[in-house]
């Protein structure tokens, strides 16, 4: 079922580039990372939540229903949601590795 929900989205005045946001429902209230995690070859600690930790924890969520109660809440739509999940992780990392290779990843660089 899906909730209604409240999002914004924060961007820099002066470049347009992202500055974070939020995600709020009933029972949800994320913080998106604000701005790059490197700045002037310096790494900081991230400050919010990413995308990817967000898809991991609803796979969590959907495997813990696939073997809860002896499997009786299994089914195939979880199954392909899991697996379509799975998949953005996938890509979303391959993302990430080319970033990290590129030596842009942490940045707002292209």
């Amino acid at each position: 079922m899906l909730q209604s929900y409240e999002t914004a989205h924060f961007e820099d005045k002066n470049t347009g580039l992202p500055l974070g946001g939020f995600a709020k429902a009933i029972g949800i209230d994320i913080q998106f990372q604000s701005g790059p995690l490197q700045v002037d070859g310096t790494r900081k600690e991230p400050e919010g939540a990413f995308v990817e930790t967000l898809i991991a924890i609803v796979v969590d969520r959907l495997q813990y229903y696939q073997n809860v109660a002896n499997k009786r809440f299994r089914c195939r739509e979880n199954s392909l949601a899991i697996t379509h999940l799975q998949e953005a992780l996938h890509w979303l990392d391959h993302r990430t590795k080319d970033r990290e290779d590129r030596g842009v990843e942490g940045t707002h660089k292209p």
